[in-house]
């Protein structure tokens, strides 16, 4: 599953937000979101016949003190055959400026360690060094680059602005940690949350902020085109102003998995200050 690429991080207060000056970045806000997942589809080649389970993203820090997230995405699979669980563990640290980023990703088959990668990403001049520690001792050298964070940043300015179409290119430490995705962006017209919308009970004292409809597809550097290139996956959801995502598809081809947002905790925050240069 690529579904940690998609989960930077995703809550914002709207009230702090707001606060800010147009040109400052975000104020990323402490918090945890819940999301229940379910099979939106399958065709017939991928053999699967249901997928229930559990995502839990939890993000803290500061453009201060850098950013932490812990990410747990949980699915039991059945196919025609047999049934497995899956279970992906994720906790990641991106310093404030974005020029450091440190990642270990542990995934578990039926509650047994299958992999661990490990390792910290840092920009240089040239591009981005990758240093593994997992699952084997590795350098790397990759082109320039985003993180997760800095992702996040640039997807919220662009909305705020009305920009509805851009690319770039982001790494995440995720699958080997050895290669770049770009990153081609689509972002919809501002709406208004329904008053039957499902997630409304979750959102609580954020259920009237307005939302962008926003469609990620993601294509693997590493691979080299072959005609019409094809992304090898995408996501879609729900970007509201102060940053939160929501009433997610994640899109794998021959099938595609639903997030619905079930719990979300805002966390306290200390008061914001300048960072020393």
């Amino acid at each position: 599953m690529h579904a940690a690429r998609f989960l930077v991080p995703l809550a914002l207060s709207a009230a702090t937000f707001a606060a800010h000056p147009a040109a400052a970045l975000p104020f990323l806000q402490p918090h945890r979101a819940v999301y229940d997942l379910s099979l939106e589809k399958a065709t017939d080649r991928s053999g699967i016949t249901g997928i229930t389970g559990r995502m839990v993203y939890e993000f803290n820090g500061s453009a201060c003190d850098g950013y932490t997230v812990k990410f747990r995405f949980v699915t039991q699979i059945s196919t025609s055959d047999n049934a497995r669980m899956t279970d992906q563990q994720t906790t990641t640290f991106e310093d404030g400026k974005g020029k450091t980023f440190s990642f270990v990703t542990k995934s578990f088959i039926d509650q047994q360690l299958d992999r661990e990668v490990k390792g910290t990403a840092t920009k240089e001049a040239n591009g981005v060094r990758v240093e593994l520690d997992l699952p084997q001792k590795n350098t790397i050298q990759l082109p320039s680059t985003q993180f997760p964070t800095q992702h996040l940043e640039e997807l919220i300015a662009k909305a705020q602005k009305g920009e509805t179409f851009y690319q770039t290119n982001l790494f995440d430490g995720s699958e080997d940690a050895d290669r770049l995705m770009t990153t081609t962006v689509v972002v919809g017209k501002r709406a208004e949350p329904a008053n039957d919308d499902p997630e409304l009970p979750a959102l609580k004292r954020l259920a009237k902020e307005g939302y962008w409809p926003v469609d990620i597809a993601y294509f693997d550097e590493s691979k080299p085109g072959e005609g019409e290139e094809l992304p090898d996956y995408r996501i879609s959801f729900k970007l509201h102003a102060n940053g939160l995502t929501r009433d997610l598809t994640m899109d794998y081809g021959d099938f595609s998995i639903r997030g619905k947002l079930v719990n979300l905790a805002l966390f306290d925050t200390a008061p914001q200050k300048a960072c020393n240069q």
